[in-house]
């Protein structure tokens, strides 16, 4: 029985690694099924396209399905009651093993799929705003109603900003998310405009980018 399409992208994902988000580590996947259903050959160019879609979008796909990823990392902390700064610290070392790979990768989910930039923000608020529910879920966090949205892009401000120092000094990346949370409620108090909190969090992702040359 041929595997499925979410069982192959499964297979793919722990090919990041070393083939970074590419259609060759989607090629691959049929390579890294039990020894029963996997291939001798890697999937053809044409079965990279059908199965995960035609040209970079087969690489959004992979993107993505390891974003998803990330969020099943912070959902499985082992620990009874994770607190915010354990969920946070578990999501940057989700990064670690494909760090030098992620910088085109959200520059590529950045990027409009036709056509030329400005580049789309979207991704970068989604990306953002995902971790935060997901930490404030995990953690137990029940603010309601208007708090429930400052809390969140705090914490989506301070995971993106970490996430930034990650890219540029991964060594640091820990101390200084510690910093920001030290000093969370300033964060809080700075961004309770929706808009500025968009800002911020699209610029730290530009920033992420042009940081790695992709975009001059």
């Amino acid at each position: 029985m041929a595997a499925s399409s979410s069982r192959l992208l499964k297979a793919a994902l722990p090919l990041v690694r070393t083939h970074g988000f590419t259609r060759e580590a989607l090629a691959q996947s049929v390579l890294a099924l039990p020894p029963t259903e996997a291939h001798t050959e890697p999937l053809s160019e044409t079965a990279v396209s059908a199965l995960f879609g035609n040209g970079d979008n087969a690489r959004r796909t992979l993107i993505n399905a390891w974003l998803d990823g990330g969020l099943q990392e912070i959902r499985s902390y082992t620990s009874a009651k994770p607190t915010v700064r354990d969920l946070l610290q578990k999501r940057l070392e989700y990064n670690e093993p494909v760090l030098r790979y992620l910088p085109e990768a959200f520059a590529l989910l950045a990027s409009p799929q036709s056509g030329l930039p400005p580049l789309d923000p979207r991704p970068a608020l989604k990306h953002s705003a995902r971790i935060a529910d997901e930490v404030a879920y995990t953690s137990g966090d029940n603010s309601l109603q208007l708090e429930w949205y400052a809390r969140r892009a705090s914490l989506a401000t301070v995971y993106t900003a970490a996430e930034l120092h990650q890219f540029t000094s991964p060594s640091t990346a820990y101390a200084f998310l510690d910093s920001l949370l030290d000093t969370s409620s300033a964060v809080k108090s700075s961004i309770d405009e929706v808009s500025l909190f968009s800002s911020y969090i699209f610029k730290s992702w530009k920033g992420i980018i042009k940081s790695s040359g992709i975009l001059s």
